[in-house]
């Protein structure tokens, strides 16, 4: 029976694997509920001052992202439906029916999520520039909106490149309430970060959903990532995700992808949960995770605020990922919420394939919902 060397010593392999084989298991003291390791198929966007190999795969992801501006134009076509009325009413626009126009524009922003605070910043800055003389056609009134949007967007949430910090493995925890497309959100994202030449394992830290795992282990086949499972279903999401990357450290992984189960903000034993989370993979590795991404589903609109606050206070939420915005006329919240909570939104969910899951670009964002 052959062993694991280094810290995993004691868990010994009870199936050593042929070279096609699909599966490594460990078998562990049942009292501890630590994981198995199993192998699918055996690689951002970063800051500047991370590791040489951090911030190549920052540069590619920032290419792609731009590359991928039709993407995000079809993705946020239902919001740009909405605001489409305000080509019209700059069309004919005059200065002595600039207060209808304002209003109107003010209910299109509303009915598009983008919150009252928002909103009337956004109108009163435009209406004090026409009255100022500084806009004197509709067409400068337009480019002075998306001016505006641009910078509630850049002023508070600038950093949404990942930071990964200066060693591997980096280590990334997703976390967010039950359907909010967490699960897939990870998924997507390994297949992104593999893409770009990232060694990428994953950790199936959703212990109280009996499907989770199953289905975190769809995402390792189809992205031909590594992952690590509890070996049974009372095992801690702590510890599974602590031996996750303990192992990622032994076996030389660059990213770390820990998924977590999906609780409601206003349950606080499941959230001091995401506490215990955070402070095991800081055992292993200090300062990590290097990045805690909030899930949020963009159909809620600003109803997803209240969750972020709650997330945010308990564990520290480093950036955003909104999903299923290919299917709300909601997009606004994007701004509201970067501009209430200050935390910068790293990736959109523009539609159900496994590439749909965009890196977050302002300029891109602002293009696609005011055409």
């Amino acid at each position: 029976m052959a062993t694991i060397s280094s810290s995993l010593a004691r868990f010994p392999v009870i199936s050593q694997p042929s070279s096609n084989s699909q599966y490594i298991l460990f078998n562990v003291a049942p009292r501890t509920g630590a994981p198995n390791f199993r192998t699918g198929s055996a690689r951002f966007r970063c800051s500047a001052g991370q590791t040489g190999f951090f911030t190549k795969l920052g540069r590619l992801i920032k290419e792609k992202a731009k590359s991928d501006v039709e993407k995000v134009f079809t993705g946020f076509s239902k919001t740009r439906n909405n605001l489409a009325v305000i080509d019209e009413l700059l069309l004919y626009w005059n200065l002595a029916d600039t207060d209808r126009v304002l209003d109107e524009l003010e209910e299109a922003l509303l009915v598009s999520d983008f919150g009252p605070r928002i909103t009337i910043k956004i109108v009163e800055n435009l209406r004090e520039d026409i009255f100022s003389g500084k806009l004197k056609s509709g067409n400068e009134i337009k480019e002075a909106l998306k001016r505006n949007v641009l910078e509630l967007l850049t002023s508070k949430g600038s950093k949404t490149e990942l930071q990964l910090g200066f060693r591997k493995p980096a280590v990334i925890m997703i976390v967010g309430v039950n359907g909010g497309g967490k699960t897939t959100s990870l998924g997507k994202l390994a297949y992104r970060l593999k893409n770009e030449g990232a060694k990428i394992l994953m950790a199936a830290g959703d212990t109280f959903r009996a499907a989770a795992s199953d289905q975190l282990e769809i995402w390792a086949e189809r992205t031909g990532c590594e992952i690590v499972v509890a070996e049974s279903q009372k095992a801690k999401a702590s510890s599974v995700l602590s031996q996750a990357v303990k192992k990622g450290k032994e076996l030389g992984f660059d990213i770390v992808l820990c998924d977590t189960s999906g609780r409601l903000h206003t349950n606080y034993s499941l959230m001091e949960e995401l506490i215990s989370c955070k402070k095991s993979v800081a055992k292993v590795i200090p300062g990590a995770p290097n990045e805690v991404l909030l899930v949020l589903d963009g159909t809620t609109g600003l109803n997803m605020l209240p969750q972020a606050r709650e997330f945010n206070d308990v564990v520290g939420v480093t950036g955003l990922i909104l999903t299923k915005l290919d299917g709300s006329a909601r997009g606004g919240c994007v701004v509201s919420v970067v501009d209430e909570l200050g935390i910068p939104v790293k990736f959109v969910g523009v539609g159900e394939g496994v590439e749909d899951l965009q890196p977050f670009d302002a300029d891109a964002f602002v293009n696609a919902i005011f055409m």
